[in-house]
C-alpha cells in the first residue's frame, strides 16, 4: 500500500512540474512579444512627426532601439525527461 502511495505522490509532483513549466514558458513568450511591441512603438515614436523634433530637442541621446528574432530552432520547447 505505501509503494502505490509514494508513485502517487510522484506522479502528482511530476504534473506539477509540468505544469510550472508551461507556466513559465507562456511567461517568457508573453514577456518578450510585450518587449517586441514596445520597441516597435518606441521606434516609431522616434521616426514620426512631430514626436521626433521633441525628442530632437529634448532628448537628443535619444536612439532608435533594435529588435530582435529569435532563430526557429531556439524557439522550440527544451524536452525534459524524467
Amino acid at each position: 500500500m505505501s509503494e502505490r502511495y509514494a508513485s502517487s505522490k510522484s506522479d502528482q509532483n511530476l504534473l506539477a512540474l509540468r505544469t510550472q513549466s508551461e507556466g513559465t514558458e507562456n511567461r517568457i513568450a508573453v514577456a518578450r512579444r510585450d518587449y517586441i511591441i514596445a520597441v516597435q512603438n518606441y521606434n516609431i515614436e522616434l521616426r514620426t512627426y512631430p514626436s521626433r523634433w521633441t525628442a530632437e530637442l529634448f532628448y537628443p541621446d535619444l536612439k532608435v532601439r533594435e529588435t530582435f528574432t529569435i532563430p526557429a530552432e531556439e524557439e522550440r520547447i527544451p524536452q525534459v525527461k524524467f
